[in-house]
């Protein structure tokens, strides 16, 4: 015999506002609450916000692997 708690819908936090976010099919923004808080994700995607730091070689290094290099 299921329960009814087994058949809930998970609500989890929005990733943009922090909110309570219906994981559900039906919530066509998920895993955001609304398409306010998905376009803001988006926004930030396109303007390089969650870009991953790394150094850049020298500008007088060859790029590549350094241990190929003769």
């Amino acid at each position: 015999m299921s329960s009814s708690a087994d058949n809930a819908i998970p609500s989890i936090q929005c990733p943009q506002c922090g909110g309570p976010s219906s994981f559900a099919r039906s919530n066509r923004f998920r895993p955001f609450c609304s398409e306010r808080c998905k376009l803001i994700d988006l926004g930030a995607w396109g303007n390089e916000d969650f870009r991953v730091p790394a150094e850049s070689p020298p500008l007088d290094q060859p790029y590549g692997d350094p241990r190929l290099e003769d």
